[in-house]
């Protein structure tokens, strides 16, 4: 590796080591998207579990391909993430004081968990629920059939915004380590932050009344864990200032 007399690395080695970064990542992700197809059906049976047996149908020849494809990139993405952060924190790390690395893991590893949290918590208690909300409305003159298409999307945006959403304690307290949040602005806003939380969801949420009113109480809870964490945070804050 070459630095300058400053111990700085290059702008050209910067930009070598980059493109390095993100073909090894490029990859794995396609060589993990690859895999995810082979065992796309698996993938799928998983995906369609919440279904309990009703089938999904496609529309047009290359409609289930495309939603195989489709399916098993983003099954991809998720078996190649570790080796991604990997090469994003190998690329980043040397950049950083001990301090920064500190902080930069523990918040990398509070987004895993709360994402993973956030998607764990929809699949197994709210997408259920709003899947038999929705097919309560069958009859024997109405006969609920999905294209796999738009399910597979559907599946997809609904985890992936729990995911999102599921950030907030963590984001609430990254603001508050560096000061730009304190517990009192929190409570003092309860109100406009639930305005907030409406249109995030509204937003981020599929195009339903129930996708959007079933994000609303996570919200609204995850709100009240982020006002605890930057009182803790206020506190460990507060000790150290006093300890100096």
């Amino acid at each position: 590796m070459v630095t300058n007399k400053d111990g700085t690395m290059p702008v050209l080695e910067h930009l070598s080591e980059l493109r390095l970064r993100l073909v090894i990542s490029a990859g794995a992700l396609l060589v993990a998207s690859g895999i995810c197809f082979a065992y796309i059906d698996h993938i799928r049976a998983i995906f369609t579990l919440p279904l309990e047996g009703q089938k999904l149908i496609y529309l047009s020849p290359p409609e289930a391909f495309m939603a195989n494809f489709k399916l098993s990139l983003f099954s991809g993405l998720v078996v190649s993430l570790p080796v991604i952060l990997h090469q994003l924190s190998a690329y980043i790390f040397p950049g950083l004081t001990r301090a920064e690395k500190k902080f930069f893991l523990v918040v990398l590893f509070g987004i895993i968990v709360l994402f993973s949290a956030g998607v764990v918590f929809a699949y197994q208690v709210v997408f259920p629920f709003t899947i038999r909300f929705f097919l309560q409305f069958a009859d024997a003159r109405l006969d609920p059939q999905f294209t796999v298409t738009e399910y597979i999307s559907f599946v997809i945006s609904f985890h992936l915004a729990f995911g999102a959403v599921f950030q907030l304690p963590l984001f609430t307290w990254a603001l508050g380590k560096i000061g730009l949040l304190s517990t009192a602005f929190l409570r003092r806003h309860r109100k406009i932050a639930l305005l907030v939380m409406l249109v995030i969801s509204a937003i981020i949420t599929p195009p339903d009344i129930i996708s959007q009113v079933v994000m609303i109480l996570p919200l609204v809870l995850l709100y009240e864990m982020g006002i605890i964490m930057v009182l803790i945070s206020e506190r460990k804050r507060l000790k150290a200032q006093e300890e100096h």
